[in-house]
């Protein structure tokens, strides 16, 4: 008999043998087993956020293991879950981040334009948590900063970076969504005109540029003419634009945005190249995704799950739950630890594989919500 197991389990246990057969191991695992299938999306992406809190680091407002972005994406991920679920435990961590992580990037910013439009995401869903000003302020200044990437190059957009050669979808996706998200949170008719006017510019513009395919995937950027590259349909890119679209059509209740977004979503699923045939997403670069790939399916599961809220679907919803129970089952009992991998063999684990993962548990549970 197991030191650690109680005597009222061990006497349990010897009934269960007695008049079933087996061993007390067998039933212990047995249980242990159904535990773990009966646990809430709730309680799944709980335990998820925890693991993922082990990596903060207070002193600098980040999560070691991984890197800049990556820790605006962890925040954003903490906010959700603490809204979805109502738990108030990892409040005080904003205030820190918000104070010790501008040692790194002062007013966050830094060369790169998608790295701002990540930050000024998290600031905004840290806002609708707290409600305090600070934060939507902190997004629009970094907003500011990024509308000095739009320049004639390609008749638009953003640039990648502040060295200015190369434009890709990534940074103007951001952009949309930023412009979209403060649009909706404006505190009068002149700011919200504002961000409205940037957030359709850039949308007419990215329809022309090329960059959406004729699968209705979405590739890297655009080369030295000004056309789509064909580079890599990653599964972030079809994702953030989702994200955009929803709250840009909340704002202006144009059909078209939302038709665009569900034939980029569709086409998404579909596509043999991230969607495995049991439904699991996955991105090209798997095992080895570097320090940035490892964050971008999180963040298409996010975002597809903001659509689903203005445009709901039984696919979507199926989706997302299928992709959620295979992290769970994937997660060690241990700790609880996500892999890059959101299917066996799972893969190496750390702050952004954990966030990416926790970013489809929490979509779950807001899903198990409604």
């Amino acid at each position: 008999m197991h030191p650690g197991w109680s005597r009222g389990f061990r006497f349990l246990c010897w009934l269960v043998v007695l008049f079933v057969g087996g061993s007390c191991r067998d039933w212990a695992q047995t249980s242990n087993s159904s535990s773990r299938a009966t646990t809430s999306y709730r309680q799944r992406a709980a335990l998820g956020v925890e693991r993922l809190q082990s990596w903060f680091d207070p002193a600098t407002g980040l999560y070691s293991t991984t890197g800049w972005w990556n820790s605006a994406n962890s925040i954003t991920t903490l906010a959700d879950y603490s809204r979805v679920t109502t738990d108030k435990q990892y409040e005080g961590v904003f205030p820190e981040v918000f104070s010790a992580a501008q040692h790194k990037g002062p007013g966050f910013l830094n060369r790169f334009y998608d790295d701002e439009g990540w930050w000024a995401l998290a600031w905004i869903d840290v806002y609708d948590l707290t409600h305090q000003h600070r934060y939507l302020q902190m997004a629009a200044s970094i907003f500011d900063d990024m509308t000095k990437g739009w320049d004639d190059t390609c008749s638009g957009g953003i640039w990648w970076s502040k060295d200015r050669k190369y434009k890709n979808a990534i940074a103007n996706e951001l952009f949309l969504s930023v412009a979209a998200d403060l649009a909706a949170r404006a505190s009068n008719s002149e700011l919200r005109a504002q961000y409205l006017d940037w957030a359709r510019r850039e949308w007419q513009w990215f329809l022309h540029t090329g960059l959406i395919n004729s699968s209705h995937q979405i590739n890297d950027g655009l080369d030295a003419r000004c056309v789509n590259n064909h580079q890599t349909t990653w599964s972030y890119n079809q994702g953030v634009i989702l994200g955009g679209l929803a709250e840009l059509y909340s704002q202006t209740h144009e059909r078209a945005l939302l038709e665009d977004a569900d034939d980029i979503a569709a086409a998404t699923l579909a596509n043999p190249t991230l969607v495995d045939a049991h439904g699991i997403l996955h991105d090209s670069c798997e095992p080895d995704c570097g320090s940035d790939g490892t964050q971008f399916k999180g963040i298409f599961v996010r975002n597809l799950t903001k659509l689903s809220r203005v445009a709901p679907s039984p696919q979507f919803v199926r989706f997302i739950l299928t992709n959620a129970d295979s992290i769970w089952s994937g997660m060690r009992q241990a700790d609880y630890g996500i892999g890059v991998i959101w299917a066996a063999p799972w893969g190496k684990i750390n702050a952004s594989t954990q966030s990416s993962g926790d970013d489809a548990l929490v979509s779950a549970a807001s899903v198990e919500a409604r």
